[in-house]
C-alpha cells in the first residue's frame, strides 16, 4: 500500500453503477486549476481521453502532472474547472465508480508473506465482478510465479503484480504511473506487451512516463504539460509539429572536397562542417538528397555514412518544455 494516499484505489469498490462514459470519452477536463499556497500547480488545463485509447501524459517534475492525475483519480480536490471520469465527477463519484478504475502507483508494497495467487485473490474479493485470478496472472505473465511469496519477487515481477492488482477488478480505465521505472530493456519490452494487451481488451489507459520511447511505442495520443499548462497535444508522429520539422542530413565529404564544392541547394542548407563531417537542415529533404546523390555520382564518390534524421519525440519534448520556462 502507499501511505501517501488516504485510500488504495485497488481496494475501493462499491455496488455496480456510476454512469457510463459519454460519446466515447473516458476523461473530460475543462479549465482545471489547483493551487498550493502561492503556487498555481495546474493553470486551467483542458484534456479529453477517448475510450479505448492509450493516452500518455508527459511533463517534467513540478509541471503539475501528478496533481492532475491524482485529481482524476479522486484523491485531490480541484480549486476550479470541470472534470468527468467515466461519466462521474471524481470529487463526488457515483456509487461503484472506484471499482471501474484501476491504478498502478509509482511505488507500492504488496503483502510480502502472501503468495502471488493469494494476494491477487485477496484483492479480487473487494470487487463486485472481478476477473478470474488465473486469467489475470496469465495476462501479466505471472502464472508461473503464482506460488512465490510477494516479498521474493524481483522488481520487474513486482510491477507485474501491481498491474495484476489494478486489473483484478476488471476496470474500464487504468492509470499507469511510470510503470517501467527501473526496468532493464528486456523487462521494459515485456511490460509494453502487457500494456498494449490491455488496449486489445478494450481498456482505456492513462499513462505517465519519463521514457519518450515508451510513449512513442504505446500511445495513441500524447499531451505535454509544463508549468501547469498543456503546451502540446497530438499523435506521437505529429506532436508539436514533429512531422513538419526540419530533418538533419549528415554525411562525410569525399576526400579532397570541401563544403564549398557542394551543389548550391545543399551548400545553402549547411549548418555545420567539422573535419569533413557536414550537417544540413531541410524541411523537405528529398530534393536535397537528390541533388546530393547526383553530385556524388558525377564525381564517382560515395557517401557511406549518409543519414537523414527526423526530429525525435525527445527533441520535441525538450523544445516544448524549454520554451515554457
Amino acid at each position: 500500500m502507499n501511505a501517501a494516499r488516504n485510500q488504495d484505489p485497488r481496494v475501493a469498490a462499491a455496488a455496480p453503477g456510476g454512469g457510463a462514459s459519454e460519446g466515447g470519452v473516458a476523461i473530460r477536463v475543462r479549465g482545471l486549476r489547483k493551487r498550493y499556497g502561492d503556487v498555481e500547480a495546474v493553470r486551467g488545463i483542458d484534456l479529453t481521453v477517448r475510450t479505448g485509447e492509450i493516452f500518455a501524459f508527459l511533463g517534467p517534475n513540478g509541471a503539475g502532472k501528478t496533481t492532475t492525475v491524482e485529481t482524476l483519480e479522486g484523491y485531490r480536490h480541484r480549486d476550479a474547472g470541470e472534470a468527468e471520469v467515466l461519466g462521474s465527477d471524481p470529487a463526488r463519484p457515483a456509487a461503484g465508480w472506484r471499482a471501474r478504475i484501476g491504478v498502478v502507483l509509482q511505488e507500492s508494497q504488496p503483502e510480502a508473506e502472501l503468495t502471488v495467487e493469494e494476494c491477487v485473490s485477496l484483492y479480487a474479493g473487494y470487487y463486485p465482478r472481478p476477473r478470474p485470478v488465473g486469467e489475470t496472472l496469465e495476462l501479466v505473465g505471472l502464472a508461473d510465479r503464482r506460488a512465490a511469496r510477494c516479498g521474493q519477487l524481483s522488481g520487474g515481477q513486482r510491477r507485474r503484480l501491481d498491474v495484476a492488482l489494478a486489473l483484478i477488478g476488471d476496470p474500464e480505465l487504468v492509470f499507469l504511473d511510470e510503470p517501467t521505472t527501473g526496468f532493464d530493456p528486456a523487462a521494459r519490452q515485456s511490460a509494453w506487451q502487457v500494456i498494449a494487451g490491455l488496449r486489445d481488451l478494450g481498456k482505456t489507459i492513462f499513462l505517465t512516463t519519463h521514457y519518450m520511447e515508451e510513449a512513442e511505442h504505446l500511445a495513441d495520443r500524447i499531451a505535454v504539460i509544463a508549468a501547469g499548462r498543456i503546451v502540446a497535444e497530438g499523435a506521437p508522429a505529429t506532436l508539436g509539429g514533429r512531422d513538419t520539422g526540419a530533418s538533419v542530413i549528415s554525411f562525410t565529404l569525399p576526400s579532397g572536397l570541401s563544403a564549398d564544392d557542394l551543389p548550391p541547394a545543399v551548400a545553402a542548407a549547411v549548418t555545420g562542417s567539422t573535419g569533413g563531417k557536414v550537417e544540413a537542415h531541410a524541411t523537405s529533404p528529398l530534393p536535397m538528397l537528390g541533388a546530393l546523390a547526383a553530385w556524388a555520382q558525377a564525381r564517382g564518390a560515395d557517401l557511406p555514412d549518409l543519414q537523414v534524421l527526423r526530429p525525435t519525440l525527445e527533441d520535441i519534448y525538450l523544445q516544448l518544455t524549454r520554451e515554457s520556462r
